[in-house]
């Protein structure tokens, strides 16, 4: 039965142009849409951008542009980076659009209301770079300087509105501590529940914007914190009685770790008192926040924008026409930085992943069997006794593959992405394996043992039918081009409806049918040589 999945990205800063660090975001929540479209879930996924950030205007500024200007600009790029990428996002956010500016004062104006947001003064450090208020005994522990760029912080006073943090505190450590909330991975939940057991109120407005932003809907010389604003876009976007379901089911966003503060804490609070408020009683807590770690360089240091050393769309487009997209999704999504520590992006070490993984392994296998059947069968399935026993062992196919499926579903409930693709190679490996052992290319010299080599080769295009689905949403463009060769219309389906493929049948045993055109072609990985 279809269920609702709503999964998103953070929307990103656009005083500058995305680079490896977005990509790998959005790449990662790509891959989780495309795997729950493939079960057959109806999945909404949100991407976009970030527009209303002091440092957006000052890098407008630089430009002799105006902050919408700017925007506007560095929004096209994200949109066409992504485009050219075939992200299958549903809506793109745009924080300067009245849709969103509208909700979000909507949403504040109501916590007003409830005196959940009061007036105060604030006087503390402020992280520019970050556009975020850091804790003294943070600040201290970093010696004043900003954690992610180095920079010194800004002591800064002004009068705010503040949000009551500390009153919602135990709330939020009990939704993650119950599991009404997980936070992923367990150390990120459990630096966030240390963390919020000092928690106090936070301000969520800020002066002198020059225009640029949402004002506060009782005091239009404040502005709403970028941040606050950021975080409601997952609730603006998806606010509409046909999408309601979607935020109902539960959201999975993803995030980097510098994030996880905002996203871990202040978000899940602002949500618990927003439902307390007339009219917002459908609105839940995310259903998990996925904080991953950087990427950095060969030098360990990470990548970004501040430090000059990030991939930027040229690079990216680059590694695209020397490798091919699939390349880079799969790259991403099996070498990232998922878990707790820093992945470095070496050329040498993406080479070495394409050949071995793509090249040699699932493009390498493709062509074996459908160019055998070609050379042995005229390109048609040939007809095959149904024994799918395994050489050497006693075990079938269909048990084993069917045990690996299982796993595999296993994995993406627990967004192992990795462990996920690899139980589509390891299949391929059988596969692998299996025309080492029975060598059909020599048995075929004989014409006696054609049946025998016909058993064979249905059992690899049968296996490699099943692997190609599992390895689908890392790999789309080269398992829907192999679906084609073996006469599979599984993208056809999927297309006919609205994005959703049917997992559990389509990995069930024996679907191939005597005679089922087979055709070759170029390959799908050619093995890449070091330059």
């Amino acid at each position: 039965m279809s269920e609702p999945f709503y999964v998103t990205t953070p929307i990103y800063y656009v005083n500058d142009k995305p680079h490896l660090g977005h990509v790998y975001t959005t790449m990662i929540a790509d891959v989780v849409a495309r795997y729950h479209r493939l079960r057959g879930d109806d999945v909404f996924f949100l991407t976009g951008v970030d527009e209303h950030a002091a440092k957006v205007a000052d890098k407008a500024a630089e430009n002799n542009l105006s902050p919408q200007q700017w925007a506007d600009r560095n929004a096209a790029a994200f949109r066409e980076v992504f485009e050219k990428l075939e992200m299958t996002n549903d809506d793109f956010v745009r924080t300067s659009e009245d849709r969103h500016k509208q909700k979000v004062t909507e949403y504040v104006a109501a916590l007003l209301k409830s005196g959940d947001v009061y007036q105060g003064e604030y006087e503390g450090w402020y992280d520019a770079g970050q556009e975020e208020y850091v804790p003294e005994n943070k600040a201290k522990a970093s010696e004043y300087k900003s954690e992610v760029n180095g920079k010194p912080l800004v002591r800064k006073s002004e009068k705010n509105y503040f949000f009551k943090l500390e009153k919602y505190r135990d709330q939020v450590i009990r939704a993650i501590e119950g599991g009404e909330m997980v936070v992923k991975p367990d150390a990120r939940r459990n630096e966030i529940i240390n963390r919020l057991a000092e928690a106090k109120d936070v301000p969520i407005s800020r002066s002198g914007s020059g225009g640029w932003g949402i004002p506060m809907p009782n005091d239009p010389k404040q502005t709403i914190y970028v941040w606050i604003d950021a975080l409601f876009n997952y609730l603006s976007y998806i606010d509409t009685p046909e999408r309601k379901p979607y935020w109902q089911s539960g959201a999975t966003h993803f995030i980097a770790k510098d994030i996880l503060w905002f996203h871990a804490s202040i978000w899940p609070a602002m949500l618990m008192a927003l439902r307390k408020c007339p009219g917002y009683e459908w609105v839940n807590l995310p259903r998990m926040i996925y904080s991953h770690s950087y990427w950095v360089s060969e030098t360990g240091q990470k990548m970004s924008k501040s430090l000059g050393n990030f991939l930027d769309p040229q690079a990216i487009d680059n590694y695209v026409k020397e490798f091919g997209l699939d390349a880079l999704r799969y790259f991403l999504a099996t070498r990232g930085p998922l878990g707790t520590t820093d992945s470095a992006f070496s050329p040498d070490l993406f080479a070495e992943v394409y050949n071995s993984d793509l090249a040699n392994t699932f493009g390498n296998s493709c062509s074996r069997v459908t160019n055998m059947i070609g050379k042995y069968f005229e390109g048609k399935v040939p007809e095959s006794p149904g024994d799918n026993w395994m050489p050497g062992k006693s075990q079938r196919f269909s048990d084993v593959l069917r045990a690996y499926g299982n796993l595999y579903k296993e994995d993406n409930a627990s967004l192992n992405l990795s462990s996920s693709a690899h139980r589509g190679l390891e299949i391929v490996r059988l596969v692998d394996s299996t025309i080492d052992i029975e060598a059909p290319f020599k048995l075929a010299k004989e014409p006696a043992n054609l049946p025998r080599v016909g058993n064979i080769l249905c059992n690899c295009l049968e296996s490699l039918r099943i692997a190609s689905i599992l390895l689908w949403p890392f790999i789309p463009d080269a398992c829907e081009l192999f679906w084609e060769r073996i006469g599979c219309d599984y993208a056809a389906q999927m297309k006919a409806s609205d994005g959703k493929g049917k997992l559990d049948e389509w990995v069930k045993w024996g679907q191939l049918k005597p005679g089922q055109r087979v055709e070759t072609g170029t390959a799908l990985f050619p093995r890449y040589q070091v330059k």
